[in-house]
């Protein structure tokens, strides 16, 4: 069966996550975008896993379910931790997704992460432990588990980033990289800028949410055609099954705020090639510029720009609903005109992912506004404007010029 799921999110007991973050509202709000398989996340945290414990009934192997009330969202048992270590005489800072099949795992897990440091500080545990003794962690409390190197070219935080990262998987995981199956794409990059790095051929490149409100939920998410159910998702991933993982949904790149090079205070957004110019450095304040994700990719980068593997799993570029219809009505997405028209044709047709990729044209003209109609269709065919984020600033994407409004708006009055 076809089925989205989103690996990678955040609960309650994370930092800078919204309060609102429990099973239930993380049940509806994955039912309202379209998600079927949900992430419990931060299965470390002693609390949280309480309640997934309490909350949850298995179902489908290694899936759960709300014991009371849920409306049928999947939840697959997942974490990240962040590996702050010292190693090749440079600090490393790596933050990885763990998959699980089951409670017992979990426990063994976390006993074990509970001696190296504290797992009530943090949903997402800061812990001295190099990223390849985690694995090592994971996999031998069951080597069913999935270990996903998370957002891997962020600057800070990840296996690539130009700031404590590596330039290998091997250099990190030593011994332990045939293990690993899977990473994730992160908000600043998508497929088509990872397949140029050939190392990443074997391997599945996943997209997720890394949401830490429900709003944010499924912003990225995978595609599967398979049984609904742990086996069946790990087989996809760990063979990169091209008839049972069918796709990824992605941010425009360019939205994520780590994508070109720059510096916040200094207003200063370059490319990598104006970042070469200056020999990286900000030529307002003089001091190194935070290197982004494109950088990275070139700096790494065997192929050309374009290169697309042969066994490379498509991809879409999304922009979420609330943003497009806030544009359309010329308001904040957050905004009580847009939550009304949000609700309007979730109820009209089902979810957020349904709107976006899947409703004919003539249907969302007939029961939207013709600019909310006009720019899911632009979106659809890639036709936005960009303005790409850099050093901690999400970048913009717009899909309307004034004219293109303006004449959506004059179509409606016609009709």
């Amino acid at each position: 069966m076809k089925f989205v799921a989103d690996f990678h999110i955040h609960s309650k007991y994370s930092r800078a996550t919204s309060p609102d973050l429990n099973l239930e509202n993380l049940d509806k709000a994955a039912k309202t975008k379209g998600i079927d398989v949900l992430a419990t996340g931060d299965f470390t945290h002693p609390l949280w896993l309480r309640e997934i414990k309490e909350k949850l009934a298995p179902v489908e192997p290694g899936l759960f379910r709300l014991k009371q009330g849920g409306v049928g969202a999947r939840f697959i048992l997942s974490s990240e931790i962040s590996c702050i270590y010292s190693k090749n005489n440079k600090t490393r800072k790596i933050h990885v997704l763990i998959l699980a099949p089951d409670i017992a795992t979990v426990e063994k897990i976390n006993a074990h992460l509970g001696w190296i440091g504290n797992l009530k500080s943090d949903g997402r545990p800061i812990l001295g432990l190099d990223a390849k003794e985690l694995a090592k962690i994971a996999l031998n409390a069951n080597p069913d588990c999935l270990v996903v190197p998370c957002h891997i070219w962020t600057p800070w935080f990840s296996l690539f980033g130009s700031k404590s990262g590596f330039d290998s998987i091997e250099e990190c995981f030593e011994e332990f990289s045939p293990y690993i199956y899977a990473v994730e794409t992160g908000l600043s990059s998508d497929p088509a800028m990872n397949w140029r790095l050939s190392a990443l051929d074997k391997l599945s490149i996943i997209s997720c949410s890394d949401a830490h409100s429900a709003a944010k939920l499924g912003r990225e998410a995978c595609v599967f055609d398979a049984e609904m159910n742990y086996p069946a998702i790990m087989q996809a991933l760990k063979q990169k099954d091209q008839t049972k993982f069918l796709s990824t949904i992605e941010f425009f790149p360019e939205e994520g705020k780590y994508h070109f090079d720059g510096h916040r205070d200094c207003k200063i957004s370059f490319s990598p090639k104006e970042t070469k110019k200056h020999n990286g450095i900000c030529p307002v304040c003089a001091k190194p510029l935070t290197l982004g994700v494109l950088y990275r990719v070139e700096e790494l980068a065997d192929r050309p720009e374009g290169f697309v593997p042969a066994n490379a799993i498509p991809f879409k570029n999304l922009i979420p609903l609330a943003e497009i219809i806030g544009e359309a009505m010329n308001v904040g997405p957050a905004s009580k005109a847009v939550e009304k028209e949000y609700k309007l044709l979730i109820g009209k047709f089902g979810s957020e992912f349904n709107i976006l990729l899947d409703v004919p044209e003539t249907e969302l003209q007939s029961a939207a506004l013709p600019e909310i109609a006009e720019a899911i269709s632009l979106m659809r065919q890639g036709k936005v404007n960009i303005e790409p984020g850099f050093d901690g600033v999400f970048g913009k994407i717009s899909i309307f010029q004034e004219s293109q409004r303006a004449q959506a708006a004059k179509q409606n009055s016609l009709f």
